[in-house]
């Protein structure tokens, strides 16, 4: 594992609201697509559908592939940010398609 764990206790301001500001986003972002996913049971769009998917590729994917990857493997910070960013693309293309795709 990685040796430069930053236990809670020992964290600094800038460190908790980063962590907290992740998290939020995540917790928001899950929220508005699971909204979105109620509008695509209840009206069988299947935009809602795509517009779902894409919040939670945007938002909770690269929250979880921060903490696991970190978490699991001993990794280079640089693989962890090249999956998060290969999320948020995908995420932005399922919104794209929600947007402008044949439906």
């Amino acid at each position: 594992m990685s040796q430069d764990v930053v236990r809670v206790d020992e964290a600094t301001l800038f460190e908790l609201l980063t962590v907290a500001s992740l998290f939020l986003v995540a917790l928001f972002g899950t929220v508005i697509a699971y909204q979105a996913f109620r509008g695509y049971r209840r009206n069988d769009a299947t935009s809602m559908f795509y517009l779902a998917v894409g919040l939670l590729l945007l938002t909770l994917f690269p929250f979880l592939i921060n903490v696991v990857v970190n978490t699991v493997t001993d990794t280079d910070r640089i693989v962890t940010v090249f999956l998060e960013n290969v999320s948020r693309l995908a995420g932005l293309l399922a919104i794209t398609y929600s947007l402008y795709g044949r439906h």
